[in-house]
C-alpha cells in the first residue's frame, strides 16, 4: 500500500527541505487505504525551497505553469502567482509540486492571505512515515475548482477529521467560499 508515495520520497530524497503530499494523495494517506485511483502525485513545499528543489532536481525536465501555459524552469525565482512546477524524469515519472506561502510561522492560503495556520502543525505523518498536508487544508484548496473527485475525496475524508479540522475548514470556507455545498455537512 502507498507504493506510489514510498516512490516519490526517493525521488525526492535530496530534498532536505520540508515537503508534504498533498491532494488526493494526502486525503488517502490521512484515511490510511487507497480510495481511488491518482492520475498524478501532487506535493507541496514553501516557497523559500524553490532554489533548493531546483537543484534537487536538476536531472529533472522542470516546467512551470505561468498564466495557464506551461514554460521550462530554468531555475529563475518564481513569484506569485506562479506556484505550479511540473517536473518529468527521464525514466517517465511525474510530479507536480505546489509552492505554498507562508509569513514566519505560519501557512498562508495563497488565494486568501488572510487565511492561516500553524506551521508546526499543518501535516501529519502516516503509519508508513509519509509526511501529507491536512485534510482540512487539501480541502480548502479543493473547494476553489471543485470536480467530481474532490467531492468524493470529501466524502471519504470528512468521517476521518477531529472536529478542530472540520471547524478550521468551515471557518476558511465562510471566507472563502461562504456558498460552498460543504458547509452544509460542516455546520451540524
Amino acid at each position: 500500500m502507498f507504493e506510489k508515495c514510498t516512490e516519490v520520497r526517493q525521488w525526492l530524497r535530496e530534498f532536505d527541505s520540508e515537503w508534504m503530499f498533498a491532494g488526493g494523495w494526502a486525503i488517502d494517506l490521512h484515511i490510511g487505504e487507497e480510495t481511488r485511483h491518482h492520475e498524478d502525485v501532487e506535493v507541496v513545499i514553501f516557497r523559500e525551497d524553490q532554489h533548493e528543489l531546483y537543484e534537487a532536481l536538476k536531472s529533472w525536465d522542470l516546467h512551470v505553469v505561468k498564466k495557464k501555459d506551461i514554460k521550462r524552469w530554468e531555475g529563475e525565482t518564481l513569484t506569485l502567482p506562479d506556484h505550479e512546477i511540473h517536473a518529468f524524469s527521464q525514466e517517465g515519472h511525474r510530479l507536480e509540486i505546489l509552492l505554498n506561502e507562508k509569513n514566519k510561522h505560519r501557512w498562508q492560503f495563497r488565494r486568501d492571505p488572510s487565511i492561516t495556520f500553524e506551521i508546526s502543525r499543518m501535516h501529519l505523518q502516516s503509519e508508513h512515515g509519509h509526511s501529507y498536508l491536512n485534510p482540512e487544508i487539501v480541502l480548502l484548496y479543493k473547494s476553489t475548482y471543485t470536480t467530481e473527485k474532490d467531492e468524493e475525496d470529501f466524502l471519504h475524508v470528512f468521517p476521518f477529521m477531529n472536529d478542530h479540522q472540520k471547524e478550521w475548514l468551515k471557518q476558511a470556507l465562510m471566507h472563502h467560499q461562504p456558498e460552498h455545498p460543504w458547509l452544509e455537512a460542516l455546520l451540524y
